[in-house]
């Protein structure tokens, strides 16, 4: 049961990560991307500066030393990231967005493979295919045709882009010698003071009802603090093979989240989802089984 805990762990950690579609999806209503960004990271930073002190208890002078590093990985994770994905809501459905995110873990796979040199295998190669056509099934809404008459909605475009941002985030990451909470935490703290000369003017105009502000503290506090510190326990505890293989959960516990407040999901969303998790379970096999042997690096904190 001491071991159980932490797969409960992952799987909370990707249903507060699921939440952050849905209640995104109800704040972008009433506020921009960027400014739904900047509120984000504002709210979470102290509880994440809190949290690296619990849990890592950093030394802060060599976790700034990075600076550079965590400027750029704050622009491309906390700002280009958060800002593309809370666009896509603006545009489509949180279960839709959350299929084109979960080809993450297979784009993130073959782009380390290249920067790596590694030879890409047959399996590797069916997978990330698999995936693709799962997400053209979600971007055509089933409708192969749409594509050529670029009949495409913007959503799943700005969804993406958040793909590829996050995949420059993820890979560039591992450069970091900080840890993840504190890294976390500098660069949360970074896109607060960088975001407030741009985000504080916007706010006067701003008037949150009841539903936009309980999700804007779900956001600050479940999926940028919580889901964090669930995630890398769990790493540490059960390998990141086994954690990896958790993230296939995310667009199911979103289409469910939306099914429970009523919002519906059609045929492509259901097929292009099963086809995205099949793909990126296969995609997963090899390096699950090369980390079994050989102890290959562990991912660096999510901040979904």
């Amino acid at each position: 049961m001491r071991m159980g805990r932490f797969y409960v762990f992952l799987v909370l950690a990707n249903l507060f990560w699921a939440g952050n579609f849905l209640f995104g999806s109800v704040v972008v209503e009433q506020v921009s991307p960027f400014l739904l960004t900047a509120l984000r990271w504002a709210a979470a930073a102290p509880l994440l500066i809190v949290l690296a002190i619990v849990v890592e208890k950093p030394r802060w002078r060599d976790a700034l030393r990075e600076w550079p590093l965590h400027l750029l990985l704050a622009g491309l994770g906390l700002v280009g990231f958060c800002v593309f994905s809370y666009e896509a809501l603006r545009h489509t459905t949180p279960a839709d967005a959350s299929v084109v995110g979960a080809i993450n873990p297979a784009l993130i796979a073959i782009v380390a493979g290249l920067i790596a040199r590694e030879r890409v295998g047959g399996r590797r190669v069916l997978g990330i295919g698999i995936s693709l056509v799962g997400v053209l099934v979600v971007i055509s809404r089933g409708d192969p045709a749409s594509l050529l008459r670029a009949d495409v909605n913007e959503g799943h475009l700005w969804m993406l882009g958040a793909v590829v941002v996050w995949t420059a985030y993820t890979i560039l990451g591992r450069r970091l010698r900080t840890g993840p909470v504190t890294a976390s935490a500098v660069q949360a703290s970074i896109t607060t003071v960088v975001l407030a000369p741009f985000a504080v003017p916007q706010l006067g105009g701003v008037s949150l009802d009841g539903a936009a502000l309980g999700g804007l503290l779900y956001i600050a506090i479940f999926p940028s603090v919580l889901s964090l510190v669930l995630w890398n326990v769990s790493v540490k505890k059960v390998g990141a093979s086994t954690a990896g293989v958790y993230l296939n959960v995310l667009p199911i516990f979103t289409a469910l989240l939306g099914l429970a407040v009523g919002i519906a999901i059609g045929w492509p969303t259901v097929l292009g989802g099963v086809l995205v998790v099949l793909g990126v379970t296969i995609t997963s096999i090899r390096r699950r089984a090369a980390e079994r042997l050989g102890g290959g690096p562990e991912p660096r904190g999510h901040l979904r």
